[in-house]
């Protein structure tokens, strides 16, 4: 990243309403929107290309398909929330490519079937699978979550790539390889979010697991591990925001590990959480496979 970016403010350590892509929630510290084009874009890097982007509709999601698009590659956008539809509409003419957009409950097999299905028949290929969903529910020490809490932190957090894997291999596979993307987080050895460390902690074995049996069929199996990033609020909430001094607290020692366990002491921006995955992504990458890229500013997670 060029040096304007590396200068950014600190984060402050208050407890806002925003939204972070390390995987917390309500309470984190709130940034800017992404603007209508993208800072720093390679054209042509995906022309040809058929690309599936999971989360699309909001956050690290969105940067990644806005530049992704502006790259000239042909997507399909997938979430849960009918907001994907709009950002679809949003990049409709920006590059060379087309621009799809579907609903789907990635949770489960049903809809990720059903999304893989829908770029198959929407795209010209599907080379590309970037798996974006997930992110902590609630923050608390793990004493304090409920039996159905922790449930609800891994079929938010894990499930959804591990059913995009399984759903996008055959698709790859027909189509004879390509690359799938993971987006983790450093957050595996983050404190108030045991549940999501642990579905984190999934999602980085799978992608060195899957790497080495997608390997036979021409198929890159990677991941990047953001922490702590800066982002709009979210307009679909994630989960309920802190209430009471206590939750607060428990949350506010999120913000600060965060920071703390950062070389560069800060949140990073969409931007610079969408510029690895797309890299990693591309043909640029084509040595990389099995590898868990941290994006978090020094910290290793």
């Amino acid at each position: 990243m060029s040096g304007p970016v590396i200068g950014l403010k600190k984060a402050t350590r208050s407890v806002g309403d925003g939204a972070s892509g390390d995987g917390t929630g309500a309470g984190a510290p709130v940034g800017a929107d992404i603007g209508e084009r993208p800072r720093l874009i390679t054209p042509e890097r995906f022309f040809g290309q058929g690309v599936v982007i999971t989360g699309a509709a909001q956050g690290i999601g969105r940067a990644v398909a806005q530049r992704i698009a502006h790259e000239d590659a042909s997507v399909l956008l997938v979430d849960r929330a009918d907001l994907v539809h709009e950002v679809a509409e949003s990049l409709a003419d920006v590059g060379a490519g087309s621009v799809h957009s579907v609903t789907a409950d990635l949770e489960t097999f049903e809809g990720a079937s059903a999304a893989m299905a829908a770029a198959a028949e929407k795209l010209p290929s599907v080379d590309i699978v970037i798996n974006n969903v997930g992110g902590t529910i609630w923050a608390k020490p793990y004493e304090h979550y409920a039996p159905e809490e922790i449930d609800k932190e891994i079929r938010r957090s894990l499930f959804p790539t591990l059913w995009m894997c399984r759903a996008a291999m055959p698709v790859l596979i027909d189509g004879g390889g390509g690359t799938i993307v993971n987006v983790s987080s450093v957050a595996t050895r983050g404190v108030n979010r045991v549940p999501y460390a642990a579905s984190k902690g999934g999602v980085n074995a799978l992608t060195s697991a899957l790497a080495l049996e997608a390997a036979e069929h021409n198929i890159r199996v990677v991941a990047t591990a953001p922490g702590g990033t800066l982002a709009p609020q979210r307009r679909v909430a994630r989960g309920p925001s802190p209430e009471g001094e206590q939750e607060e607290a428990w949350y506010r020692r999120i913000v600060d590990q965060t920071v703390d366990s950062t070389v560069m002491g800060r949140y990073g921006t969409l931007e610079e959480q969408a510029g690895p995955i797309c890299f990693l992504a591309s043909e640029e990458a084509s040595y990389i496979t099995g590898s868990v890229l941290p994006v978090a500013g020094g910290d290793q997670g």
